[in-house]
């Protein structure tokens, strides 16, 4: 039996998809809007003779009950084929890469407990697949390492594949250019719909073993993130067992970048929190709320991001990089919107009471871009180039 995910498995989820959602939120509209109007129009009949709200429910009921079950058969058909190998590799490609990441984004903790087949493990990626954390595997994907590893991590519904965007338009990416200066570049992916503090833990764990692996000494590790890249990375940092010294990887950390990452929270995640429970109060629109509260914990967690309780290394610099659509960051779109999904205070990590919790970071500011202008900019490239010396 394959373990490996496969397009068959994206189907089986996409037609339990339209039941769970599209068909439930219909039907569950759909019998709100019935009772109001029945409250108000109480005495009409059917042509049976029975009342017109009764009629009316019955019906329904047989319909989107109909509708339902053919799309939990042909799921449950679906999941069934695609256990047997049935159909191409869903990750052979970079589409389907995409498609499993933007969907680990959105429900990952789900398909962790329903879907395993498709819930993604956080790992080092080379070529697109996994590095098995072991010398000889280490040593054959990393034939020219160094002792400097940079250590990149995207952001939400996001991979590996993101740090080649607009490459074509700058010649390089972050990694290539740093390798020309004798560092080696390390792509993770990660489940970006589990909790923080969890894929934290894990990437510590990962981070460990990696170093342990490293076919020579690692003498210093710069750690790079975009958007909840970066508080994954800080959330595995500040892994510490209780009355256990620090893990050894930590204190080779030298450098920690964050890019357009939600220190104190997305305004966009606020947004959505507001709406939901703003749905919830009307019946007919309450499925729509269910929707949105159906996001993953990852997202959940982009509602107040990372504060104090989770420090900085006191030995690393931190270098905090944010954009916004304006050229000034004090415009107000700027200090409302930032880059589309994180305002520049989040982004620095500094509160309305002009509490820091990075005192002493370098801040860059890059207006006129938005959050994923910050993949593969000029002035970052210039930046690394300068803060990675």
């Amino acid at each position: 039996m394959s373990t490996a995910p496969t397009m068959v498995d994206a189907l089986a989820l996409a037609t339990a998809v339209v039941d769970d959602l599209l068909v439930a939120t219909a039907r569950d509209t759909h019998e709100a809007v019935a009772r109001r109007a029945h409250g108000v129009v109480r005495r009409g009949v059917g042509p049976t003779g029975v009342p017109a709200e009764a009629l009316h429910r019955g019906i329904a009921t047989v319909v989107y009950g109909a509708v339902g079950l053919s799309f939990r058969a042909a799921s449950a058909g679906l999941s069934r084929l695609a256990e047997a190998g049935v159909g191409p590799a869903l990750e052979e490609g970079p589409r389907g890469r995409f498609v499993n990441a933007a969907v680990n984004g959105l429900i990952g903790e789900e398909l962790r407990r329903e879907r395993p087949r498709l819930a993604i493990e956080m790992g080092v990626r080379h070529r697109g697949r996994d590095v098995v954390l072991a010398p000889e595997p280490v040593a054959a994907a990393f034939p020219g390492a160094t002792g400097r590893l940079v250590v990149f991590l995207h952001g939400l519904c996001e991979n590996e594949d993101y740090w080649r965007r607009h490459r074509d338009r700058v010649g390089s990416t972050y990694g290539e250019s740093l390798a020309r200066r004798g560092w080696t570049p390390v792509y993770l992916r990660a489940n970006t719909g589990l909790p923080l503090r969890e894929n934290g833990v894990v990437l510590a764990s990962l981070m460990q073993r990696l170093v342990d692996a490293w076919p020579t000494e690692v003498t210093r590790i710069a750690l790079v993130g975009h958007s909840l890249g970066g508080l994954v990375l800080r959330a595995s940092s500040a892994v510490v067992a209780e009355g256990a010294a620090p893990a050894p990887w930590t204190r080779l950390v030298s450098d920690v970048v964050t890019l357009g990452t939600p220190h104190l929270g997305s305004w966009f995640a606020v947004g959505a929190d507001h709406a939901s429970r703003t749905l919830a109060r009307a019946p007919e629109v309450a499925a729509f709320g269910r929707i949105i509260d159906r996001q993953a914990p990852g997202i959940h967690d982009l509602i107040e991001g990372l504060a104090q309780d989770v420090p900085p290394l006191p030995h690393a610099r931190y270098r905090l990089v944010t954009a916004t659509l304006t050229r000034s960051p004090r415009h107000p779109v700027a200090q409302a919107f930032g880059d589309l999904l994180v305002t520049p205070r989040s982004a620095v990590g500094r509160d309305r009471r002009g509490t820091e919790l990075f005192p002493g970071a370098e801040v860059l500011h890059l207006g006129r871009t938005d959050h994923f202008g910050l993949l593969n900019h000029p002035e970052v490239h210039a930046a690394l180039a300068r803060w990675l010396a």
